[in-house]
């Protein structure tokens, strides 16, 4: 008899945190702006349709803010505040409908940020505005665009950012999108209306999904930490082995990752109701003691990318034992610090992350169904083969026709409808088929190429590290000397510090722009620190780290999890 092949979907939703440490501005819109569109889209398929299930990661960091949008979008709305703590949402809210030149010049700069083939030129309207602005730049004219131009530009930037299923069904967006132009402020007062109620009903969205069966929900270590990195440098030297390094270790490195991970549970369970059983560590960054740590902590599961099982086995599991051994879930460690190991397939998980969004909606999702059942023919005699597609629930979407809704609908009901596979999700899954395969060691790497170089080895990216030792050493210098409240706000600021995204973008082949803003976040971000730790700010804080200047895939957003895949 064969045995169906357990597929599971994991979605991994995230974002650093981009509230500007001196202003209490947020510094880039992309929390919101994914909320109302990817966050809510994806909850809105699972929902409607039947058969389909998946696992979705929710990191601290980025819940923290979506719960700090909404209670601030509430408050403005209710009279509470004068002022929208997004620069972009303040535009939309501009009642006089007027700006000045440096916000006329920040709107031409962030209202076309999005997938211009996509959300933009289908629709006309839109499209026009885009034309409109390209000419003025060319014939240096850009102060003969009126007000009225800048009040549709912002109302089109957020329509075009709203979810698929949200423009399609909802009352308001339906009513601007057909009104095309010449919006009022009750419109647009209106849309941030929508705005607010979106990405306030997130979590409780999220809890009936988990209540009704529909999905798991796992966590991330609070700030999304490196955490092989934290607790031994040198674990990046496992794959690369002439990785630069910094000198010396990270201090209190351990105590920084328990901490960490605690927070991850405390605040999953504060906002979800439910103790989550699974976790991502960040970037699915693992060693030995990283896992340790999480078993010990309490989770039961985690996951990380194809190329750990390679290195770790010791040779390429895609060319032997047809590709067995990635079909299973190994345990890794002993007693109370054990925990199931789960590795991404990397081919499945790229296909949908970067190749099928220039397909056509029925030629993607037969293909994949095609590479389902391959596999499903190779893993036969096996007692519970599973295969994991893990990738980044939120930036491939843009590229996709109907940011991916007709191409999710048909993939969820193919899977669901076959009776070779079940559509399932990873604690499920354990609760019929408990890991058995043992791994003796876990090399130290990452779902990116199974290293850590994405985040340490170079001049930039270690530079990186060193400045967050110096404002490490001054936080345990003086973290002592202040008042409880005082600590508190250093602590969090030390997490956000702490965090994976500022070395993910230093780097020659990330774009500049994207560079420049979290090079300057980063810095802003250790500043703070040391003001809350009532320490001078070094001058080393007023010197670039990175400048970028590269053309990374996707934008630099996304990764490939193999070099080949």
């Amino acid at each position: 008899m064969t045995r169906p092949l357990s597929v599971i979907f994991y979605w991994h939703m995230h974002q650093p945190f981009y509230c500007e440490a001196d202003t209490g501005r947020y510094h880039l819109p992309w929390v919101y702006l994914h909320a109302i569109k990817d966050y809510t889209d994806m909850a809105e398929i699972i929902s409607q349709l039947p058969g389909a299930r998946a696992v979705v990661n929710y990191v601290p960091s980025l819940t923290a803010q979506i719960e700090d949008y909404a209670e601030h979008l509430r408050d403005f709305l209710d009279g509470k505040h004068k002022q929208i703590n997004d620069p972009l949402l303040a535009s939309l809210a501009e009642k006089s409908g007027q700006f000045t030149k440096s916000e006329r010049q920040f709107l031409l700069e962030s209202c076309f940020r999005l997938n211009h083939e996509r959300n933009m030129h289908r629709y006309p309207s839109y499209s026009l505005l885009w034309t409109m602005a390209e000419h003025a730049k060319h014939h240096h004219a850009v102060e003969y665009l009126g007000d009225s131009y800048f009040t549709d530009l912002v109302t089109w930037y957020h329509l075009a950012w709203l979810g698929e299923t949200v423009r399609e069904h909802n009352f308001v967006a339906r009513r601007l999108i057909e009104k095309g132009k010449g919006f009022s402020y009750q419109d647009r007062r209106d849309l941030l209306t929508l705005i607010a109620s979106l990405l306030d009903h997130i979590p409780s969205t999220y809890r009936k999904l988990v209540a009704d069966g529909k999905i798991e929900l796992t966590t991330t270590p609070y700030a999304h930490p490196i955490i092989p990195l934290m607790l031994d440098f040198n674990s990046a030297r496992a794959t690369v082995h002439d990785a630069e390094l910094p000198k010396e270790p990270y201090p209190g490195g351990r105590e920084r990752a328990e901490e960490h991970i605690a927070l991850s549970r405390s605040n999953h369970e504060r906002l979800f109701g439910e103790t989550p059983a699974g976790c991502w560590p960040a970037e699915g960054a693992v060693s030995d003691e990283t896992l340790a740590l999480m078993g010990k902590a309490g989770f039961k599961w985690c996951a990380t990318g194809e190329a750990v099982l390679h290195h770790s086995l010791q040779y390429n599991v895609r060319e032997q034992q047809g590709n067995r051994d990635l079909y299973r879930p190994w345990l890794v460690g002993e007693g109370d610090e054990q925990i199931t190991c789960f590795f991404r397939d990397d081919r499945l998980s790229d296909l949908i992350g970067f190749e099928y969004s220039r397909w056509q909606t029925r030629d993607a999702v037969n293909n994949f169904m095609h590479e389902l059942a391959g596999i499903h023919h190779r893993t036969q005699g096996m007692e519970a083969p599973v295969v994991a597609i893990i990738m980044d629930g939120e930036n491939a979407w843009e590229h996709y026709h109907q940011n991916a809704l007709p191409f999710l609908t048909r993939l969820y009901q193919s899977i669901a409808e076959h009776d070779d596979y079940n559509l399932t999700t990873f604690s499920d899954y354990l609760a019929e088929h408990p890991a058995s395969s043992k791994l003796g060691h876990l090399v130290p790497g990452s779902w990116v190429y199974g290293n850590l170089s994405t985040w340490i080895g170079d001049k930039a990216k270690t530079r990186g590290w060193e400045l967050l030792i110096e404002a490490k050493h001054a936080f345990d210098a003086h973290i002592g000397k202040l008042a409880p409240n005082q600590q508190e706000a250093a602590r969090e600021q030390l997490r956000i510090c702490e965090g994976s995204d500022w070395c993910w973008w230093f780097g020659d082949y990330n774009p500049g722009e994207a560079v420049r803003d979290f090079d300057n976040l980063y810095r802003h971000h250790l500043g703070k620190l040391y003001q809350l730790l009532c320490c001078p700010v070094p001058p080393s804080l007023n010197i670039s780290i990175s400048t970028g200047g590269g053309d990374a895939e996707g934008g630099g957003t996304m990764r490939r999890g193999g070099a080949g895949s």
